[in-house]
């Protein structure tokens, strides 16, 4: 088996985990698993599904990582990214359309760690990943207004605009007992840390708040009266009945959630890497997040990553193996076991403090402002993805930010390549030559081609070449600096090979390498040029064009 697919916990436990680091790491997945709980009933609700479906997701998934993943210290399970997937899955097919949707996004992931994609997602421009979780993070933070005032509205729509439109009309019904809650469970949470380190403020606030609400009978909404008992139990696993109709209406969000957790998982190691130290196998974390979502969706889970917050607070508490994260998914099983009767009591608005501390941090407001000052194409595609995921829908907005990114990429390759006219720099004196190249014959135009000759810049290559007047009978096409050709500039090359020879004119390729030779015989080159006329180096190049000229001259 290639290295690169070897779990990181198989790596570590074979050259040996030292007593003091099993401590440490038992420890980390203890706090890490506290932590965690809180965030995996939130996500689960604010997602549209009951709250035990996240702590499900946070014990499998977090498990499957830990043990089979690629980094020392990635933390999985549900996170905020996939609430507004989630959501919409929900509403337009059900809880069973999720489960369809995470089982295909599983495999999907599998195979692009297998078809070794973990290598290329990196490249995703940051504008795009910053544009979408930004908006993101605006809608988490817009899905928990209804909670944080205690509105009660039964029927919040999804729709954005819809959304705020509702609420507006509904603030005359203010519950300031929610208000007050929520606004302490955001104080504690983002500052009881500052106070006692090792105790995460989310569980402070969640603990004292249910012990208020429930001491002294504050009338507001709990886990208990919008969903009902939390099991204290992980169902029998189970498939869906699944048609080909159901997995082709699927099959969309089933690519945006891999995409997504694809993105975030691979993020979050790369985080966690430059805090450690360390260095990930992208595609066996891939591999271990699509099994992860596999499983997941069998038990009746939500779509599952690596989350970069939880994996952080792993590092900081001393974690830096696997087992702390296998640590952290024993510890929330054992508190599904024994407490998931008392988390029912959990009063709503806490929860939605605690997500909107969450959408802060997603929102990457600096990061977001950097950006709006650098280059107009990143603030494009900035904007337009933050917008699509505000107004329309996620998944549109990943499918046109790739796009958008895709453009600028080849946009900016195009702009890379460089087509001299040597000839006329030899005789302005630009250029310091060999006295071979300072004699080159008035009848010979020289051009040099810098960058990859691709697609995006094929038409600029070819209208370059030939847009001159005066007459020649030998053109030289110097390509030492050309690394690739693709099937488009391939063509452009042909079309201009032609052209020049119904004109009379010798085409000379020069600096053609043995790489290039392989492609220029892939692609039928030889039965448009002359393999002669195929030279490895400029002075052969201008010695075959002397010798072209002296058989030709009448």
């Amino acid at each position: 088996m290639q290295k690169e697919y070897i779990p990181k916990l198989f790596s570590l436990l074979k050259h040996g985990i030292s007593k003091e680091t099993l401590i440490k790491d038992i420890l980390s997945g203890l706090i890490v698993g506290i932590v965690a709980l809180p965030l995996a009933i939130a996500f689960a609700i604010a997602s549209g599904v009951s709250p035990e479906k996240g702590i499900i997701t946070a014990i499998i998934a977090g498990l499957i990582i830990s043990v089979f993943g690629g980094s020392r210290v990635q933390i999985g399970g549900p996170t905020g990214a996939f609430i507004v997937i989630v959501y919409g899955i929900v509403q337009q097919y059900g809880v069973d359309g999720l489960t369809i949707a995470t089982f295909m996004a599983g495999f999907i992931i599998i195979i692009m760690g297998f078809a070794k994609l973990g290598n290329y997602l990196k490249f995703i421009p940051y504008s795009l990943i910053v544009g979408f979780t930004s908006g993101i993070a605006l809608i988490i933070f817009s899905s928990q207004i209804n909670d944080f005032l205690g509105l009660n509205i039964s029927n919040v729509p999804a729709d954005f605009i819809d959304k705020w439109i509702v609420y507006f009309n509904s603030f005359s019904k203010i519950n300031w007992y929610s208000v007050t809650i929520a606004v302490s469970t955001i104080l504690i949470t983002l500052y009881f840390q500052k106070i006692v380190n090792k105790l995460p403020g989310s569980i402070i606030a969640i603990l004292l708040a249910t012990l208020i609400v429930q001491y002294f009978n504050i009338p507001v909404a709990t886990i208990e009266s919008n969903y009902g008992e939390i099991p204290s139990s992980i169902s029998l696993p189970s498939i869906p009945k699944v048609d080909f109709e159901t997995v082709k209406a699927l099959i969309q969000p089933a690519f945006a959630i891999a995409i997504l957790g694809s993105i975030e998982s691979l993020l979050s190691a790369v985080v966690s890497d430059s805090m450690i130290g360390g260095k990930h196998r992208s595609n066996m974390e891939l591999v271990a997040q699509g099994a992860a979502n596999i499983f997941t969706a069998i038990f009746g889970g939500i779509p599952a990553t690596g989350a970069i917050a939880r994996t952080a607070t792993n590092v900081k508490n001393g974690g830096r193996t696997p087992i702390a994260g296998i640590v952290h998914a024993f510890i929330l099983l054992a508190i599904m076991l024994l407490f998931a009767p008392y988390a029912k009591l959990i009063p709503m608005s806490c929860l939605a403090g605690i997500l909107i501390v969450v959408a802060y941090h997603m929102s990457e407001w600096r990061q977001f402002k950097s950006i709006l000052k650098g280059n107009k194409m990143d603030i494009i595609i900035l904007l337009t993805t933050f917008f699509l995921t505000v107004i329309f829908d996620l998944i549109i907005a990943i499918e046109i930010g790739i796009v958008l990114a895709s453009l600028m990429f080849m946009k900016r390759m195009s702009e890379s390549i460089h087509v001299k006219n040597i000839s006329s720099e030899i005789k302005k004196g630009e250029h310091l030559f060999d006295e071979e190249l300072s004699n080159l014959p008035k009848e010979v135009l020289l051009y040099e081609i810098n960058g990859p000759l691709f697609f995006g810049a094929a038409r600029q290559f070819q209208e370059t070449i030939t847009a001159f007047n005066k007459y020649y009978k030998v053109i030289i096409i110097r390509m030492r600096y050309v690394p690739i050709i693709d099937a488009t500039g391939f063509q452009s090359l042909k079309e201009i090979v032609k052209t020049f020879k119904e004109r009379g004119i010798l085409v000379i390729l020069s600096g053609i390498g043995s790489d290039l030779n392989k492609s220029f015989r892939k692609n039928n080159m030889f039965e448009i040029i002359e393999r002669k006329y195929i030279v490895p180096d400029i002075s052969k190049a201008i010695t075959k064009a002397k010798k072209y000229l002296e058989e030709n001259t009448a």
